[in-house]
């Protein structure tokens, strides 16, 4: 275990009785524990000559800004709906204690462009399986999708049947 798994605390009850919330930001506090934590993420990606990280609202933008960075291509920020200011895609999914709707720039990525995916947490998987149809749905070719936790007791990775790689920097 690094530093930065140490540093992730349990919320209990949040967003909703019965949840427990992985809080990754004391992670994000230590310089170091984020360091870490970015490049367990971006390690397997190295070599996969990607156009663009994509990352998922809110805390899919922290880690995927700083994927981006570390593998030196662009982010396209995938949202929550009404916050693009331009013509969007939407895709509807299901949360383990809801719904809800994520939207992408019509033209944030040309045709055939290799994206990594990435999100804080895998948990049931609808909010990565929805951020793969809206990239698909655009024409983006998907290497693949990182997230930093995967919460295996809930099977989100057998929903991921899509043929690239799902890489979890810890699994809890």
């Amino acid at each position: 275990m690094s530093d930065w798994q140490t540093l992730v605390r349990d919320v209990p009850d949040f967003p909703k009785p019965g949840i427990a919330f992985k809080d990754i930001t004391p992670a994000l506090a230590d310089p170091a524990a984020f360091a870490a934590a970015v490049e367990a993420m971006a390690a397997p990606w190295r070599d996969a000559a990607l156009d663009a990280v994509a990352g998922i609202e809110s805390r899919g933008f922290i880690l995927g800004a700083a994927l981006a960075q570390a593998l030196r291509t662009g982010f396209v920020p995938i949202r929550k709906p009404g916050k693009l200011p331009a013509r969007a895609l939407a895709q509807d999914y299901a949360l383990e204690y809801g719904s809800d709707r994520l939207e992408v720039h019509a033209d944030a990525l040309p045709p055939g462009a290799r994206v990594l995916l990435v999100d804080d947490v895998l948990a049931t998987g609808g909010t990565l399986l929805a951020a793969l149809a809206l990239l698909q749905r655009q024409g983006a070719a998907v290497a693949g999708a990182a997230v930093l936790i995967e919460l295996q007791v809930l099977g989100g990775r057998a929903h991921w049947r899509d043929p690239t790689p799902l890489i979890a920097a810890a699994a809890q």
